[in-house]
């Protein structure tokens, strides 16, 4: 049996959950999941401003909390919070290490991850690096690239781990990446073991979301779920075959059910019967969810086969502009006076003749989640916030739209509220995916350790 536990869900998320975790879950892994596209271009800004970023900053956070644990307890740390830059996230943990007195941990840092360096060498090997979906070529956005990462999989993390790491810190890596490695390391599943891995990927699939298999963001009785303010993260208990439990600590607030597990199970998953990562093609079609006990659901059944040749690669590119500002109005008659508001704002467009990739308007308390399937009101609202936005070419551009609010305080509809609305126009990020021969990513791969 393997226990592992559920850490960071995304960059920023809570930390007292994994310390509850080290402390009362019995766990030999903490595994971590803390990169979205959005954040790899958060942390691409970083780097651009400081070269020694581009790692995520709450590294220091959870290493502050949780290396006594990894030092008493024996914890393995795995996460993929290096970002951009492992390497400076893997100083900032052996920083912190030698600041707490924390020694005779060893931190392995992976990279190879990170192609926006050899965009022509691949090019020159054959690659296309067209969009995946679109069939658009590379071309189009190649001068506006920011970040260009392969998903890597479970293998460098475990060869990790067979070197006697005890904190593994990766680049960009699939979500499921830092949960399955220890099975693989642990129970020595080979590369081709499908249906074991299968089962592990599943795993990972039900931890990487932080609460959302614990009775976090359940959209079912949600108002059942006990303890919300302390709720916890996951935990699985992994067999040598790979059926496991997932359950939750005794000391933590949420609820491990069938139900919750299962939404967790269907959420950013495209084809059930084909979920495709670098290490196995699972099938969820065929995994069975029992109930085992009080916060405790049994999973087993889940099936694949062999996986890809290829390796997914998502680059972010520089997309324009966005402008928006908010405008509050207030009863009477707020919906009116908001949807004045938005005429008024698209004449002054067009007589000013600006131009936009696309304006948009949404009514927050009206339509701002639902849009147009959204009936129009039987009733006076009480309040209704017009949210406008637009895509510029320019920062000049998206700046000029906002500058057209603030009159409306005096000039346009009553009872406006948050006066002028305006907000600071931010630089769009376009996504890119394409697929890359693994064996052109994998060969580059490196893995150091370093001992503190």
């Amino acid at each position: 049996m393997v226990r592992i536990g559920a850490a960071e869900g995304f960059y920023g998320d809570a930390v007292e959950p994994s310390v509850d975790i080290a402390k009362n879950g019995d766990v030999q892994y903490l595994c971590f999941d803390c990169l979205a596209e959005l954040t790899m271009a958060i942390l691409v800004k970083d780097k651009q401003k400081d070269p020694s970023k581009g790692w995520c900053k709450d590294i220091t956070l959870y290493m502050n909390a949780l290396l006594p644990y990894v030092q008493s307890k024996g914890i393995k740390i795995l996460t993929n919070a290096g970002g951009i830059h492992p390497e400076g996230a893997a100083q900032e943990v052996i920083r912190v290490a030698r600041e707490k007195g924390v020694t005779g941990i060893r931190v392995a840092v992976v990279t190879g991850d990170n192609l926006i360096d050899r965009i022509d060498e691949l090019r020159n090997a054959g690659v296309s690096l067209d969009h995946m979906d679109t069939g658009a070529a590379l071309e189009t956005v190649r001068d506006r690239l920011l970040f260009a990462n392969a998903y890597l999989g479970v293998r460098p993390i475990v060869r990790a781990l067979q070197m006697e790491a005890d904190i593994v810190i990766t680049g960009r890596t699939t979500d499921t990446a830092q949960f399955l490695a220890p099975l693989v390391y642990e129970f020595g599943w080979k590369e081709d073991e499908w249906d074991a891995l299968a089962q592990g990927i599943l795993m990972g699939h039900l931890m990487e979301c932080s609460a959302q298999s614990t009775g976090g963001n359940f959209s079912g009785r949600w108002w059942e779920i006990p303890d919300m303010d302390r709720i916890g993260y996951p935990i699985a208990e992994v067999r040598e075959d790979g059926e496991f439990v997932l359950t939750k600590t005794h000391t933590s607030g949420g609820r491990v059910s069938v139900d919750t597990v299962k939404e967790q199970m269907l959420y950013e998953i495209h084809d059930p019967a084909a979920y495709v990562t670098p290490d196995v093609v699972a099938d969820f079609t065929t995994a069975r969810l029992e109930p085992d006990g009080e916060d405790r659901v049994r999973v087993a059944g889940a099936t694949g086969r062999s996986r890809p040749e290829t390796l997914k690669v998502v680059m972010g590119y520089r997309d324009g502009y966005m402008g928006q500002a908010i405008l509050g109005y207030s009863w009477p008659d707020a919906l009116r006076k908001a949807q004045k508001a938005e005429e008024i704002i698209r004449k002054q467009i067009e007589r000013r003749g600006l131009t936009y990739d696309e304006v948009r308007a949404d009514y927050l308390g009206y339509n701002s989640l639902h849009g147009p399937t959204v009936p129009e009101p039987k009733e006076e609202l009480n309040e209704v916030y017009l949210r406008m936005a637009v895509r510029a070419k320019t920062l000049r551009d998206a700046a000029q739209f906002g500058r057209l609010f603030p009159p409306l305080g005096l000039d346009g509809p009553p009872s406006v509220a948050g006066l002028g609305g305006m907000m600071p126009p931010r630089e769009l990020l376009g996504m890119w995916s394409c697929l890359v021969p693994r064996n052109l990513v994998e060969d580059r791969v490196e893995i150091r350790i370093e001992e503190v």
